[in-house]
């Protein structure tokens, strides 16, 4: 998004006689590279940077604009060299004691994880976080620290490691922990658990982030998502503050090895899914046969706002993501309201006999 300058800002570049854009366009032709689609992006940046500068806003905001930039610039760099591992992302409470049963839960859920190669993203402390680390190993652990004055030490796996990433504010925290997530598992926790489930699930229910498996997880007698998931239909549901396919959106099991077989699952034919000029793409590792694309154009037309379901190639306003033109691409104009009904649709792509058989060899 574009941002143009305030008139006192315009009369300042007028009358200091210096030309800032020029001097910005100079910054990026030498620090961006030649052909980077990023040039306009860098210099937007830059030119926020210049404005907030010249109007030389308080101390206070310009600590959080420097720590910001500063911590969010570290994280993509040390995340580099974790792209395109699929990651899950466990919450819960660091005060579980190593002898409790939801912690051989989470330890048994962060070994079961690695058997898929799948890595455990956690906030790097103790209890559940230390637990899904435990079973997961240093490789396949990531972890994300937030400096607090109590709680803060990070975990013995990954303390000192490669693996850890500190950050100073929680919103950023909060940010790459859905970023990087490829689904999500909840263990009961205390109010930063409870914070993370509903931000999580708005995020997805609004369409601000990606679809994927959100795991509420607890021992097989335990109450605390049971007794949550209550009040949430009692309360949410039936009051009409969220629809009944909402309740789509996340799945509550007893074992590490259910949780397992969600996210799984949850890719065993979807892919991934991106915006395509006004059309919603999801890439497909399959393509879907003839019955089922009846099927959707029957029953999943209340997603799309016109037209329907057509299944495509690879794209070329993806070209920024060539690894993936391998995949089908089931697109529409999807209405982006209802997730939970999306999260219908994907579990019955999933389904192997709506896949396309290959044909026999000759």
């Amino acid at each position: 998004m574009s941002y143009e300058s305030d008139d006192y800002l315009s009369r300042h570049f007028q009358t200091s006689g210096i030309d800032v854009g020029l001097k910005v366009d100079e910054l990026v032709s030498i620090s961006v590279p030649p052909g980077s689609p990023n040039q306009a992006l860098y210099r937007e940046m830059l030119m926020t940077v210049v404005r907030m500068a010249e109007a030389d806003r308080n101390r206070w905001d310009a600590k959080i604009m420097m720590q910001t930039l500063r911590e969010m610039e570290n994280a993509f760099s040390m995340l580099e060299q974790f792209k395109r591992r699929r990651k899950v992302t466990v919450f819960g409470s660091a005060r579980t004691q190593a002898d409790h049963p939801l912690y051989l839960l989470a330890r048994d859920l962060g070994r079961l994880l690695t058997h898929h190669e799948l890595m455990t993203v956690t906030g790097a402390g103790g209890g559940i976080m230390a637990a899904a680390h435990e079973g997961a190993g240093l490789e396949h652990s990531l972890g994300l620290n937030i400096s607090l004055p109590f709680e803060q030490r990070a975990n013995d796996v990954v303390h000192g490691t490669g693996n850890l990433l500190p950050f100073h504010f929680f919103f950023l925290r909060k940010l790459f922990f859905v970023k990087e997530a490829d689904a999500l598992v909840l263990c009961p926790g205390g109010f930063g658990t409870l914070d993370e489930a509903l931000e999580v699930l708005t995020l997805i229910q609004t369409g601000k982030s990606p679809i994927v498996p959100v795991v509420l997880l607890d021992a097989p007698e335990g109450r605390y998502w049971k007794d949550a998931l209550h009040f949430i239909r009692e309360q949410l549901e039936e009051n009409g503050y969220i629809l009944p396919s909402d309740m789509n959106l996340l799945k509550l099991v007893t074992s590490a090895e259910e949780a397992v077989v969600e996210i799984t699952h949850f890719y065993r034919n979807y892919h991934s899914s991106r915006w395509l000029k006004g059309l919603f793409a999801i890439r497909m590792n399959r393509p879907l046969n003839a019955h089922a694309l009846a099927y959707l154009h029957e029953e999943f037309t209340d997603l799309c706002l016109e037209g329907s379901f057509a299944q495509q190639p690879y794209s070329e306003l993806e070209q920024d993501e060539p690894e993936f033109s391998h995949l089908v691409r089931l697109a529409f104009h999807f209405n982006g309201r209802d997730h939970g009904r999306l999260r219908e649709l994907i579990n019955f792509i999933n389904m192997p006999e709506n896949w396309q058989r290959e044909l026999p060899h000759v």
